[in-house]
């Protein structure tokens, strides 16, 4: 069996769910192809889909209508197209029982256009044309072998009739004149993406909302589901060796009634099934049941990899982290939506400024695809703009005040770290020179919370702070990454009160709390990463001695506290200077504390001096501490050379608690 390298691929709906995934996929993995994507963007496509691929060099979005044999003629010959992908249809069978004209006008003369452009261009080397499962019809209930490729097609609604006519044209055209056709048929698809008007995101959405989720009769209807990212695979194995004239099932054997799809989504909910679940009158025709034989496609290598309590959580995680992705979709979440399918989706997520969208969007009114003119403004851009992740944290609230005081235009992240996507479009639309990462997991209300909740710590902490740093590294941006300084403790080579700190280089030597290991991991891993400032920040003091968060007023509320001298982290100091780093573009690992080291009990009778008179407190040892608290805590000195040496001005620790905090809180 050989393969197939394709040079320039036409994908038509990539702003749709299924084909974005491929898109996507293609656009990142195979930086040699070019990809072009073909949408008109009807209401259940969206641009925001593209977003991962929307700044690479092998990428261009064009709309227009496949309706259109102007653009579809032009597109194949200007840009070498020698690969199709043809994913654009109307998908929804409630739709189809109510705008069945659309349906045919979309799935079958729109195929039939891409067809006769293929022919006439005579240059296509492949066409895949993307069909569905429901053209067999239904399947027997107690059938234990699914429709192959060469089982007879018995659609029973006007989507399944029209995606069947379709299927007609394409073998026509392959026997006919020669055109290098495959053809799939797939069972259902979901994950994240996916317009609501099709059955686990609007029961996703529903669920969020509080309402019930509506069943279509019964609910014992039987269906297939496959995660989209493994459909996206499917469709890059077919690309690759998919033979010309066949057809391929996309399948699972695996089946679940829709109303165990929707206790499943009620559980994910921690929601009561009986009170949650509605059954509503049927549609004109439902059919029980698609089966399919995935057997040939497992042949040419691919597999299904997710489970469904993976691909479900996963879909659940997105849809939360992103409910407002498709605007206002009221109309989708009834029973039985009958949404108007008109161009014009949602586009306006894409690009962040107006100029920048009249150049990226092809005009289809004309022959001609042609960029409209840039703006040409005169106005001055300024030279910095900061993106800042971790809002509501202390560092984070910190860093947009100062950058409200020095005028430097930023914008709080709205994503979510381990979400690649949402990160990448928080990218597109602030347009950052530099972004800040002062989001992270440190404990509620200190690090013995992480020793109890391992995989939110690292999801946020490992796979956040990696994430966004590849994003960035991607686009070329700068990270400034608050990290710590509690991966290290006193040892033989750094005895306490020796004034021999830990250096940049300096292996952390510390995992007594799951909180530092997870920080020392992932300081590791950011070694690699040519695009981020590792600021190893510790025991944080600021001058708001009412901020719970501040290592002085933790110390001075507790009962009894140790007595050990620990190199620390004056923010009003060291925070400014955090932004200079990053005008000055300064990468790698940076002890970011004041030179020196400063004791607890000098701490506490500097707040006696100068904040309260009749403060006292009681010390205890390391051993008596250690019956009170979960996780060891970390004690060192850091080496503040490195820092120093760029800073002068730089005050030691003292100096700095006197000026900065002490001095201005004295009463």
């Amino acid at each position: 069996m050989g393969s197939y390298t394709p040079k320039n691929i036409l994908i038509t709906g990539a702003a749709g769910f299924i084909a974005s995934h491929v898109a996507n996929r293609l656009v990142r993995s195979y930086p040699d192809y070019k990809i072009v994507v073909l949408d008109k963007l009807d209401y259940c496509s969206n641009l925001k889909n593209l977003i991962p691929s929307k700044l690479s060099p092998n990428f261009k979005f064009v709309k227009g209508d496949i309706g259109s044999a102007d653009l579809v003629n032009y597109l194949l010959i200007t840009e070498s197209i020698d690969t199709i992908m043809h994913f654009a249809a109307q998908t929804h069978v409630d739709n189809s029982f109510g705008n069945s004209f659309e349906f045919t006008k979309n799935n079958i003369y729109g195929t039939h256009v891409l067809l006769e452009a293929c022919k006439v261009t005579g240059q296509i080397r492949r066409f895949i044309h993307v069909s569905t499962d429901e053209v067999y019809g239904e399947t027997d209930e107690d059938a234990v072998v699914g429709n192959h490729e060469a089982s007879q097609l018995l659609p029973t609604n006007p989507y399944s009739a029209t995606k069947a006519g379709a299927e007609m044209l394409v073998m026509a055209y392959g026997r006919s004149y020669g055109l290098p056709v495959i053809t799939t048929r797939g069972n259902n698809v979901y994950g994240p993406n996916q317009f609501p008007e099709k059955l686990i995101p609007k029961f996703i959405l529903l669920a969020m909302q509080g309402k019930n989720l509506p069943i279509h009769g019964d609910g014992s209807n039987v269906r297939s589901y496959l995660y989209c990212e493994d459909v996206a695979e499917a469709f890059e194995v077919i690309l690759h060796k998919g033979e010309v004239g066949h057809v391929y099932n996309i399948g699972t054997k695996k089946e679940r009634r829709v109303i165990d799809v929707a206790k499943d989504i009620c559980t994910l909910f921690k929601k009561d099934p009986d009170a949650s679940i509605k059954f509503v009158e049927n549609r004109p025709f439902n059919d029980q049941r698609y089966f399919l034989d995935d057997q040939k496609l497992k042949i040419l290598g691919w597999s299904e990899r997710t489970t469904w309590e993976e691909g479900l959580k996963k879909t659940m995680d997105w849809y939360s982290q992103n409910p407002d992705w498709w605007g206002d979709v009221t109309g989708a979440l009834i029973p039985h939506p009958r949404m108007l399918m008109m161009p014009g989706g949602l586009e306006r997520h894409f690009e962040g400024s107006e100029d920048e969208k009249s150049a990226s969007f092809s005009s289809t009114n004309t022959r001609m695809v042609v960029p409209s003119t840039k703006n040409t403004g005169t106005q001055q851009k300024p030279p910095f703009k900061f993106l800042l992740y971790g809002r509501t944290g202390w560092i984070g609230g910190l860093l947009g005040k100062l950058c409200e005081k020095q005028g430097i235009p930023y914008e709080y992240g709205k994503g979510r770290l381990e979400d690649r996507t949402s990160l990448i479009a928080d990218l597109q639309h602030v347009k950052p020179t530099h972004v800040f990462n002062a989001a992270g997991v440190t404990g509620r209300p200190n690090v013995d919370w992480c020793e109890s909740h391992k995989t939110e710590t690292i999801r946020t902490n490992v796979a956040g702070t990696l994430t966004l740093a590849d994003v960035c590294r991607e686009q070329g941006i700068l990270m400034i990454n608050f990290a710590t300084g509690c991966i290290f403790e006193y040892d033989a080579a750094h005895p306490e009160g020796s004034g021999i700190g830990y250096k940049e280089e300096d292996k952390p030597n510390f995992i007594g709390s799951f909180y530092s290991k997870t920080k020392a991991m992932v300081e590791e891993l950011l070694r690699e990463y040519d695009n981020v400032c590792t600021l190893r920040v510790r025991m944080p003091i600021s001058s708001d001695l009412s901020n719970p968060r501040n290592f002085i007023t933790k110390i001075s509320r507790y009962n009894k506290v140790v007595n050990i001298p620990n190199s620390m982290t004056i923010l009003d100091e060291l925070l400014p200077i955090s932004i200079e780093m990053a005008k000055r573009n300064l990468k790698g690992i940076w002890n970011f504390t004041n030179p020196g080291v400063v004791s607890h009990n000098e701490i506490l009778e500097m707040y006696r001096d100068y904040i309260d008179p009749n403060f006292k407190w009681t010390n205890f040892t390391l051993e008596e501490q250690a019956k009170v608290i979960v996780a060891p805590r970390s004690n060192n000195e850091m080496d503040g050379s490195k820092l120093k040496k760029e800073f002068p001005e730089l005050l030691s620790i003292k100096e700095s608690l006197i000026k900065f905090v002490f001095e201005p809180n004295k009463k």
